[in-house]
């Protein structure tokens, strides 16, 4: 398990982390979210113990991450920047994660070359950023790591290469009950890859849950009513967001679906709508008045 607590992380003046607590239990697929500059990306350098953190602590089985060879060893962070790897070729990046990772598989990365195809004698250099993104993942997954961190991992990758890529995480998943913590600001992707989701707001944990139980946790009631309401007229609903389309109102709710739409139903004819997990981010920023328009 990885247990994040009361963490802290600054910049100069600039904190990007503070007081985040988060538990990530061993097997899970999770998907870090929240908007640019939230600290996605420093949360998983604290994590691969690239960073060390200013307060609190980060441990994996009960061990601390920072300092520690043979905790670093179990953890793999896939950047969303691979210029560091630029003169090198695949072969020799290979070379590179097997002097480091004792667990490296050569069986796996012939495996999922031959999948790819990627030239191993080139550098980097000349590979275009979605070949980078696939020279990584390869390198990631042979490394065999207890928990695969993944930094915008699929960004830049068409959507064929995307399913190639997800397959062989799925798979490594499966076989070596490898945990994966990704960030990604495709939120679709999350959705249907992870089991568990957590949002990150202004360097603080919004909320940490099961994707399932989130689901079933946002609402959306569509009414016809004339008069666009208050959320004074509903004082019993934890009321997200109010906004009229197209003639009808719609009502975003927290809390049981049951009961919401008895609420409701009691003022004016409903419908309950699915919501996305989109959807759900999008509803819950707006909530802290955040700009839609800077959101997805």
């Amino acid at each position: 398990m990885i247990k994040i607590e009361n963490v802290t992380k600054s910049f100069d003046d600039l904190t990007v982390l503070e007081n985040l607590s988060l538990e990530i239990p061993k097997g899970a697929a999770y998907g870090l979210l929240g908007t640019n500059g939230a600290g996605k990306s420093t949360l998983l350098r604290l994590l691969a113990g690239i960073y060390k953190v200013d307060g609190g602590s980060i441990t994996v089985g009960g061990q601390q991450v920072w300092d520690n060879v043979a905790v670093k060893q179990r953890l793999l962070l896939v950047s969303d920047e691979t210029s560091q790897f630029n003169n090198m070729t695949l072969k020799q990046m290979r070379k590179f994660y097997k002097t480091f990772y004792p667990t490296f598989s050569d069986d796996t990365f012939e495996q999922l070359h031959g999948v790819i195809g990627l030239p191993l004698d080139k550098k980097l250099s000349g590979f275009s950023k979605g070949m980078k993104r696939q020279a990584a993942m390869i390198c990631g997954i042979a490394v065999s790591p207890d928990y695969l961190l993944l930094d915008e991992a699929f960004d830049g990758l068409d959507p064929t290469m995307r399913s190639a890529m997800k397959k062989m995480l799925v798979n490594a998943m499966c076989d070596k009950e490898m945990t994966i913590v990704m960030s990604s600001h495709n939120l679709k992707e999350v959705e249907a890859f992870c089991d568990t989701v957590g949002v990150l707001h202004e360097g603080k944990m919004l909320f940490s849950r099961a994707l399932d139980e989130l689901k079933g946790s946002v609402h959306k009631v569509q009414c016809s009513i004339v008069s666009v309401p208050e959320k004074s007229d509903f004082p019993d609903l934890d009321i997200l967001l109010i906004e009229q389309s197209c003639g009808m109102v719609n009502i975003i709710v927290r809390g049981n679906a049951d009961e919401t739409v008895k609420v409701i139903s009691a003022k004016a004819p409903c419908d309950l709508i699915p919501l996305s997990l989109e959807e759900i981010f999008v509803y819950e920023m707006e909530a802290l008045n955040y700009d839609r328009s800077k959101l997805v």
